[in-house]
């Protein structure tokens, strides 16, 4: 099996959400040669680009799905980059919690994974996260981004959630170093909610919160 070959496989294997046969891929992939580096970013990386294309119906996969496979990315990520021949160059840092009065963390947690799994470091700050702390957080561990998550509308829409973290980062003067992406059901139902409460942008799911924190980060270090 060429090195091609071991995408696939690791494909079908986090779909069907099968730990045991994805570490399988990768062992093999590693007995074969294919280097840590590789394992990362032709095989890993990839195929979570790619998980969403290869249903048939996306919405048929349930969030302890989307995390399970975001889980096995990351575990596999993680044990590959102490491997690596250089250090990776993180490609950005992002702290993330779940808004003041909402206790909702799968979501989160799905979004930290594949981020994770993308190379960006992540901070989690729990659930039920002040304003304020988000903003403390982020400055204090020199974040490009901060990801707040919502389940329900009045945490989404509420003066507790992204309305005061932006109004904050404008009285600190932060506002042009520091970018804000919002994620959860009220965003899905309201794609334009993200510019009402104050937000640079929102994300749908793991895939698409890692392609646009990538963006954003882009922005700040342009």
């Amino acid at each position: 099996m060429n090195l091609n070959g071991y995408a696939p496989a690791f494909l079908e294997a986090i779909v069907d959400t099968d730990r045991d046969r994805a570490r399988e891929v990768i062992a093999a992939a590693l007995e074969a040669g294919v280097t840590p580096e590789e394992v990362v970013f032709e095989i890993v990386i990839p195929v979570i680009e790619q998980r969403d294309k290869r249903l048939v119906d996306p919405a048929e996969m349930t969030l302890a799905q989307h995390f399970m496979t975001a889980q096995i990315a990351t575990e596999v990520t993680e044990e590959m980059v102490p491997r690596f021949r250089t250090p990776p160059e993180l490609l950005g840092r992002v702290v993330i919690g779940t808004a003041q009065g909402d206790l909702h963390t799968l979501g989160k947690r799905i979004i930290m994974g594949c981020l994770r799994a993308s190379m960006m470091e992540c901070v989690d700050l729990g659930v039920n996260v002040p304003p304020e702390r988000f903003v403390d957080e982020a400055v204090a561990h020199d974040a490009d981004v901060i990801g707040i998550s919502a389940m329900m509308v009045h945490t989404a829409r509420g003066e507790n959630g992204c309305v005061r973290v932006r109004q904050l980062l404008k009285e600190r003067d932060l506002d042009q170093r520091i970018k804000i992406i919002v994620g959860g059901a009220p965003y899905r139902f309201d794609p334009d909610l993200y510019k009402l409460v104050g937000a640079d942008a929102w994300a749908e799911d793991g895939v698409s919160a890692a392609r646009v924190v990538g963006e954003l980060v882009a922005e700040v270090r342009r």
